[in-house]
C-alpha cells in the first residue's frame, strides 16, 4: 500500500539552536543554525530562515546508501557536486560541478552529513544575491550539533521522513 505524502512540515524553536519538526503524528527533534532561526536571512549569519519553503528534491550519495524511498525527484551526489555560495558569482544559490581545489560547498563530503540532503526553494525565485545559500535538510552531526543554518536530523529519522516526504510538501519554519 503506498504512503500518502505530507502535506506540511512544522518546525518550531524549542530553546537554544533545537527544535521540534512536527510530520503528521510525528514529533522530531531537531539541529538548527548556530544562531536560531531569522526572518531577515543573509549569507554567512548562521541563521535558519524563517519562512514557508518548498521541498525541491533529495540528493543523496549511491556510494553509501542505496537509493532512498521517496516520492521527491532524487539524484545522485556525485564527487564534483557542489552549491555556489558566492553572492557575486552568477550561479549563487545554485548546483554547480567543480574541479579539484573550486571553492564552494562542495555536496561530496567525508563526513556523512550530506549523505541524505533534501534541497528546500529558499532564496530560488526570485534568487538574490546574499540572502542565503544552500538551505537544507540533511543529517544531523552526533549530537545534534547546531548547523550553518540548515535543519539537521538524526540519520534514521531522516530515513523514516523520507517515504512521506514530495514536492507537494511544505516546511514552514517558524511561526
Amino acid at each position: 500500500m503506498a504512503r500518502k505524502s505530507l502535506s506540511v512540515l512544522r518546525v518550531a524553536r524549542t530553546h537554544g539552536r533545537r527544535g521540534i519538526l512536527r510530520a503528521g503524528p510525528l514529533a522530531l527533534i531537531v539541529a538548527l543554525g548556530k544562531s536560531g532561526i531569522r526572518a531577515n536571512k543573509f549569507e554567512g549569519d548562521g541563521a535558519t530562515p524563517r519562512g514557508r519553503f518548498h521541498l525541491v528534491r533529495l540528493w543523496w550519495r549511491a556510494d553509501r546508501l542505496p537509493r532512498p524511498p521517496s516520492l521527491l525527484p532524487t539524484r545522485r551526489i556525485r564527487p564534483d557536486d557542489a552549491w555556489c555560495e558566492d553572492p557575486a558569482d552568477r550561479n549563487y544559490n545554485r548546483p554547480v560541478k567543480l574541479s579539484r581545489g573550486d571553492a564552494a560547498d562542495r555536496l561530496w563530503r567525508d563526513d556523512h552529513l550530506y549523505d541524505l540532503v533534501i534541497e528546500l526553494d529558499h532564496n530560488r525565485r526570485p534568487r538574490i544575491a546574499g540572502r542565503g545559500s544552500a538551505v537544507f535538510i540533511h543529517v544531523a552531526r552526533a549530537g545534534l550539533l547546531p548547523t550553518a543554518g540548515c535543519i539537521a536530523l538524526a540519520a534514521p529519522a531522516l530515513r523514516r521522513l523520507l517515504p512521506r516526504l514530495s514536492v507537494k510538501t511544505v516546511i514552514q519554519i517558524g511561526d
